[in-house]
């Protein structure tokens, strides 16, 4: 439309513009480290239906938007190429580090989720320290330049215990209808999203932050249908957020998983995900589809770099020219990627999740790596081939050149750790405040007793007979190690180890004949491998879920007793590790009682303790812990859960140490073996990870 007025016409409907447009623009909080001078480029396009405004106001609008199925940032097009790394998995120290190679490596954008259960592991109780600092993290993505994708769940799969699940959430009555429209659950996400959200709405990116778009659920048409639930999650989010925000939803790449999990029309981005290798444009024009005319860009929003790794697998490896030429493919033709995973990291402390097969039954837990042979190893690495090919393919379509790549940080070994048995497990239960103790006729679920992770044991009592007993435990989680004591024998003061059951394998177990004069106590110490992530089966209890039987009859009168431990976000008010740490002197009798029993070395769980010495501050570097020769467990450096070890099942051997948990002077170590330690009682510090072990 042509001008026909005159200057000062024009100057009092600006004027007039201005002041309507800051009485009813939304106010967010600002945030005092962020720029606010940026360089913006008109846009240089036809579109009859957009409105162009020009004004005289210096500072223009920051601007993320969708149209003519590309991205648009500030009035430019914008490719997205970015990658999957997730704050929770890596030390803060580490931050920087991290991202700066994923910006050498040539991305423009972080994607990452946001766990609800490392945030609120109790109903009530926040943790938004540490690890948890995902406002620190964001300043960070911001202050490197580096836009972000953020996938605040409630759902997140990731490999993660639950799902972000916490476990909590399973210990309500009646049982919640996870992922669904059930008014219980939607009641506290609701709550969840209302401390969750205004927490990040200052860093949307037209608030001045680098939050571009925002997930809803998580590959939702894998699950169910329920587009109640998904509707009301966009409203609760819109509620926070504003409209100013693209939320986008990520399924698989085939129909029926678009029909379910996405949201038709132009309010919620639809995006894709596929295995690589797969051709990537078929699958962008299903993508279409499921957008509204012109809001579809193509975008590949889980690229996967690498794979997952369950226990007593062969370690996922994926060929590094075959996935960089995959990337070829859809940056070839101005497609977006997200690399799932940029960096993997590590399921520190007890957060590892699991995967089932055919049925429940069929049970896979994580291991406690988290590298998914990513282009950026789990301690860092960006010498390698992965790296360098992904980095070509990246360079070939960027116009600016891009950063330098840094050198791998040192790694150093730091030889062998002697260790010392401090206490069996059993010795230490006395410790236990008897307020933990709960009681029941029947056996209880971990979550039920507020036992989120980690360990509870199970206490009965039976009347000993001539013949042998058989014991079933038909629905154990995830996997019991089975214990009697004679109390009236007087040569025998510790539980014998009788056997194991787990998920997978013959529920029934032998119990030895014994004659005893009072009745045997009965140990089941049941251990939490992490709850199942993803799939049917994601309502996934822990400990005893059935009655126990004995010679066909059920045992009543149990007591459920609580293992405390550290995990990543949570100490407990009674520390075990600590308690064992530092019971440096042992008396000569104490040493005494804690020798094992002939035919009994391998068979009671016990803590071993060890120290190692860093002599200068400049020799503190990341190191790996061998358990090459041990049996399965837990492992704690300076306090801090390193995470289970299973060399015998395999196939990671060392645990992954960061440099940030060493200190100059003395270090210490401590285990909880459960079940075989090495005879010389000897660990290893060395430079490098292993995936080789087990069969």
């Amino acid at each position: 439309m042509g001008r026909k007025s005159g200057t000062k016409t024009t100057l009092f409907f600006l004027l007039i513009s201005l002041i309507s447009f800051l009485a009813f623009a939304p106010v967010f909080a600002p945030l005092p480290s962020f720029s606010s001078h940026y360089s913006l480029s008109p846009r240089h396009r036809h579109h009859h239906h957009r409105k162009v405004v020009t004004s005289t106001v210096a500072v223009k609008p920051r601007s993320f938007e969708i149209d003519d199925d590309k991205f648009w940032k500030d009035g430019e097009f914008f490719r997205i190429i970015g990658g999957d790394l997730h704050y929770f998995r890596v030390l803060p120290q580490y931050w920087e580090d991290r991202l700066v190679r994923a910006k050498a490596l040539g991305l423009n954008t972080i994607q990452t989720y946001v766990p609800w259960n490392l945030h609120e592991p109790q109903p009530g109780k926040l943790v938004f320290e540490g690890i948890a600092d995902l406002v620190s993290f964001l300043k960070l993505c911001h202050k490197l330049d580096i836009l972000v994708m953020l996938r605040p769940g409630p759902y997140i799969c990731g490999e993660w215990d639950l799902g972000g699940f916490p476990a909590w959430l399973l210990a309500i009555e009646p049982p919640l209808k996870l992922r669904s429209s059930d008014p219980t659950y939607l009641r506290l996400v609701d709550n969840w999203w209302r401390i969750l959200l205004p927490k990040v709405a200052p860093f949307l990116y037209n608030n001045g932050g680098p939050i571009i778009m925002v997930q809803i659920e998580n590959e939702f048409g894998s699950y169910g249908d329920d587009k109640a639930y998904l509707h009301h999650l966009v409203k609760v989010a819109r509620g926070h957020l504003g409209d100013g925000i693209i939320l986008y939803t990520t399924d698989g790449g085939s129909r029926e998983n678009l029909e379910k999990g996405t949201i038709r029309g132009d309010a919620v981005f639809s995006t894709v995900d596929f295995t690589t290798g797969d051709d990537p444009w078929p699958i962008f024009k299903l993508q279409k589809e499921f957008n509204a005319p012109g809001k579809s860009p193509p975008l590949s929003s889980e690229f996967y770099t690498g794979w997952l790794t369950h226990w007593g697998e062969k370690n996922a490896k994926t060929g590094a020219d075959f996935t960089a030429s995959a990337l070829e493919k859809i940056l070839s033709q101005n497609g977006s990627a997200v690399l799932y995973m940029v960096h993997g990291g590590t399921n520190f402390g007890f957060y590892n999740g699991a995967n089932t097969g055919v049925d429940e039954s069929d049970y896979k837990p994580d291991i406690t790596s988290y590298d998914y042979d990513a282009p950026i190893s789990e301690s860092g690495d960006v010498e390698n081939a992965k790296f360098n090919a992904l980095r070509r393919v990246i360079e070939l379509h960027t116009a600016a050149s891009l950063p330098s790549v840094p050198s791998d940080n040192g790694k150093m070994g730091y030889g062998p750790i002697q260790l010392q048995k401090t206490a069996f497990l059993f010795d230490l239960l006395d410790n236990i405040n008897p307020a933990d103790v709960v009681e029941s006729e029947n056996p209880l679920s971990m979550e039920s007793v507020g036992q989120m992770f980690g360990f509870l044991l199970y206490v009965s009592e039976y009347t000993p007979k001539d013949d042998k007993s058989v014991l079933l435990i038909p629905e154990v989680h995830d996997r019991a190690q089975v214990f009697t004591l004679c109390h009236s024998e007087d040569n025998n003061r510790r539980p014998t180890h009788v056997g194991s059951i787990d998920r997978l394998s013959s529920k029934k177990l032998g119990l030895p004949n014994a004659k005893c004069a009072s009745n045997i106590s009965l140990f089941v110490l049941v251990e939490n491998q992490g709850h199942v992530n993803y799939g049917p089966y994601i309502f996934d209890k822990k400990g005893i879920l059935s009655s126990v039987f004995l010679d066909g009859s059920i045992l009543h009168g149990w007591k459920m007793i609580p293992i405390p431990f550290h995990n990543l976000n949570e100490v407990p008010k009674i520390n075990l590790i600590i308690e064992v740490a530092h019971s440096r002197f042992i008396t000569v009798s104490t040493q005494r009682e804690l020798k094992d029993k002939p035919g009994n070395v391998s068979e009671v769980p016990a803590f071993f303790t060890g120290h190692f010495f860093i002599k200068n501050a400049n020799q503190i570097h990341d190191t790996f812990i061998s358990f090459s020769g041990w049996g399965k467990g837990i492992a704690v450096v300076n306090d801090f859960n390193i995470g289970r070890y299973w060399p015998s099942f395999g196939p990671q051997c060392n645990l992954y140490v960061p440099a940030p948990i060493l200190r100059h002077g003395e270090n210490v170590l401590v285990i909880l073996e459960l079940e075989s330690p090495n005879p010389e009682l000897v660990i290893h510090s060395v430079d490098h990870p292993d995936f080789t072990c087990g069969s």
